[in-house]
């Protein structure tokens, strides 16, 4: 996959996102955890877009280290959504599925690239 590929890849996860955080439920909890879920859920798609603008292979793997955590983040939410039953399972399935992926995606990407760094040592 080629870093356009990907790019594109996290905006369509982060319009998902906000169309599933729109359809939350206006309750207290419900506005709360949407707010919390719609900044990790669309922060990856801007994290890797900076880190393939990154100066240095160190500034990549930190930039793509943040992507990690906004995605951990974001599928952390996505199971209170789900445990909450805030939403109906079902319907977060590929959403949760897709975070997953991305998430593997990024720390294949942080791996290999801390191997060629340290190989070019």
């Amino acid at each position: 996959m080629t870093q356009d590929e990907l790019k594109e890849r996290f905006k369509i996860f982060s319009i998902r996102v906000i169309r599933m955080v729109d359809s939350m439920p206006s309750t207290i909890s419900g506005r709360a955890i949407a707010a919390q879920v719609v900044r990790s859920g669309t922060s990856p798609a801007a994290n890797y877009r900076a880190a393939c603008l990154a100066k240095s292979e160190r500034d990549f793997i930190n930039k793509l280290k943040n992507v990690e955590e906004e995605l951990d983040e974001t599928r952390h939410w996505l199971e209170i959504i789900t445990e909450a039953e805030l939403l109906p399972a079902k319907r977060l399935e590929p959403l949760q599925s897709e975070c997953e992926e991305l998430l593997k995606i990024i720390v294949k990407s942080i791996v290999s690239t801390k191997k060629h760094l340290t190989s070019n040592i």
